[in-house]
């Protein structure tokens, strides 16, 4: 009873962790690219796709934040190289959160899975 759900309880958290540890790991070499890995795992984890996103969100915001901050005391980053994609990007953001609810789940799988081929195709043919 209480000491199987206990070491289920214990077994989540740990997933959960090493969840953490790739999605970051992945996001600090490939830039918040680490985000396509992440859905994946939060569903895996349980959360349903919808769900997943808005959390592989939230967690790439924060991972992106850091990461940017190990790398402005190794690189020389200009503020001008990177200030003009702050309003489109913030644009796409409204409009993927005002479209997610609105796409149905196996859709929004259907997509993200052409996306990730997509980029796979891409990277393999460089």
């Amino acid at each position: 009873g209480g000491d199987r759900l206990e070491k289920i309880k214990k077994g989540k958290k740990i997933a959960t962790a090493l969840i953490g540890i790739a999605i970051g790991f992945l996001n600090g070499i490939f830039g918040s690219g680490g985000g396509m890995v992440a859905v994946p795992f939060l569903k895996a984890n349980g959360l349903e796709v919808k769900k997943a996103h808005a959390t592989s969100i939230a967690v790439i915001f924060f991972l992106s934040l850091f990461s940017l901050w190990l790398y402005m005391g190794k690189t020389q980053l200009a503020f001008t190289d990177w200030i003009f994609y702050i309003p489109g990007g913030i644009a796409g953001g409204l409009l993927g959160a005002w479209l997610l609810p609105k796409i149905p789940q196996t859709l929004l799988r259907r997509i993200f899975g052409a996306l990730i081929i997509f980029s796979a195709i891409r990277l393999l043919m460089r």
